[in-house]
């Protein structure tokens, strides 16, 4: 496709997806926080529930004991399974231990992160546009002031600026100059752009705009010492987040400390607490019996959301804004507890496969040829029911030819194989495996 070509049609498929997103705020007109809070929420909700649903369960602070009979009679177990290696039918099961799911609090960790990121994402983006709005307001307040100085009156002032480019204000602007044009007044046509624009500072000084052009007076003066009294305060507030800015990394530090101290206690003083057994001289050593990693995971996690709260209350003086830094220190937390802290997730084990011959465990042939019958095995679970689609891979010792080499069983289980004897007389075993689980078959070859 022409690069020409290509870039058209993004452009079409841009305009359409602006005018669709157009068509329904003026149908609809839904609120930013239909998709920056409910839909988040939602979606969380769904997720733990979905989870809960799926059998996972809130993993506490409890380790699980393995009793000394459990212990030996999984030992027993194993010995028995290794002894019936030699038989001539195996029922082979899997030995790996059954991994330990993702606990429900990681899921709610991922669900509160999904919850409050758009949202944390969308007010600061606001607040960045309103703050450039507000520089741009003193900015049009200054010009506003000089048009006066000039001798025009302010809706001509207005109308004149909306010819100019004042930038993330132009469009306001120019929907205020025409409002003007219609015959509304002064007051209500800026009242009303200032509204649009949601800064508190701009509505504030836009009701002082509207009362000098009321007063009489030097107004243009007043305009312009209303200007430089805006542009004072915004950068006073900048000056103070500039100021805060180190509170905000001195908390981002202590979280790290926090976790180095967690991560040493991890690694050095837990590992000898665990040796120290369940019981000691004094009586029951119930540390032992407590998941610390787990209860540390809690703790920074918890720490890291309501820390992020406090960042946002003292930085930027509303809790809100503490959101951002509520999820990147959730983030950063779960990511390094999952790495250091917390044991690696242990693949769950395979499902346990009972492989047996379908007619005799042993055969007679001939050598150099094949047997006359085709060797059949069946697959079944642990309630014997049939396992299919399931590969089943064959080989013949000490030599020979299997066909095929490997076959998936049929909806009853079963898969079959034919078997071409070695040159020489003896004994020949085929071998059926599947998911780690063995069945052999014995074959005595003869001469003629």
């Amino acid at each position: 496709m022409n690069p020409k070509d290509t870039r058209s049609l993004y452009t079409r498929k841009k305009e359409d997806l602006t005018e669709l997103a157009e068509r329904i705020r003026i149908l609809y007109n839904p609120r930013r926080e239909y998709f920056t809070i409910a839909v988040p929420v939602l979606i969380a909700i769904l997720l733990v529930l979905g989870a809960f649903l799926a059998g996972y369960t809130f993993q506490g602070t409890e380790k699980v004991q393995q009793s000394d009979s459990a212990k030996l009679q999984a030992f027993q177990e194993l010995e028995a399974q290794i002894n019936a290696e030699g038989n001539a039918t195996t029922q082979s099961h899997p030995t790996q231990k059954e991994g330990q799911k993702m606990g429900l609090d990681e899921i709610i960790v991922f669900a509160v992160i999904i919850a409050i990121t758009p949202y944390a994402i969308d007010i600061t983006l606001q607040k960045r546009a309103t703050r450039c709005k507000e520089e741009f307001y003193t900015e049009f307040l200054f010009k506003l002031s000089e048009l006066m100085r000039g001798g025009l009156d302010p809706i001509k002032s207005v109308k004149e600026l909306a010819k100019t480019d004042m930038g993330i204000l132009s469009a306001d602007i120019r929907n205020a100059s025409t409002s003007m044009m219609y015959g509304k007044s002064f007051e209500d046509s800026m009242k009303s752009m200032a509204k649009n624009l949601h800064s508190e500072l701009i509505i504030r000084y836009t009701t002082l705009v509207v009362q000098a052009s009321y007063a009489g007076g030097s107004v243009a003066d007043l305009i312009l010492k209303a200007s430089e009294d805006m542009r004072s305060i915004i950068g006073i507030e900048r000056e103070k987040e500039g100021n805060l800015s180190q509170y905000v990394t001195i908390f981002y530090f202590a979280q790290g400390i926090i976790f180095f101290i967690i991560f040493t206690l991890t690694t050095s003083l837990l590992p000898f607490v665990d040796k120290l057994g369940t019981s000691s001289p004094f009586g029951t050593n119930e540390l032992a019996g407590v998941d610390f990693a787990r209860g540390f995971f809690h703790l920074i996690i918890l720490n890291s959301f309501f820390g992020g709260l406090i960042i946002g209350k003292i930085a930027e003086g509303d809790a809100r804004h503490g959101l951002k830094h509520a999820a990147i220190l959730m983030t950063a937390g779960y990511i390094a507890c999952a790495l250091f802290i917390l044991p690696p997730p242990v693949a769950p084990a395979a499902q346990a496969i009972n492989i047996t011959p379908l007619s005799a465990n042993s055969y007679d042939g001939v050598v150099g040829l094949p047997l006359k019958d085709m060797i059949q095995f069946k697959l079944t679970d642990a309630s014997s029911n049939p396992v299919n689609s399931t590969t089943v891979h064959f080989s013949i010792i000490p030599g020979g030819n299997v066909t095929p080499s490997s076959d998936i069983s049929d909806k009853n289980g079963i898969v079959g194989v034919r078997v071409i004897l070695g040159a020489s007389p003896g004994n020949y075993v085929v071998v059926a495996q599947t998911n780690g689980n063995t069945s052999r078959v014995n074959i005595v070859a003869k001469s003629s």
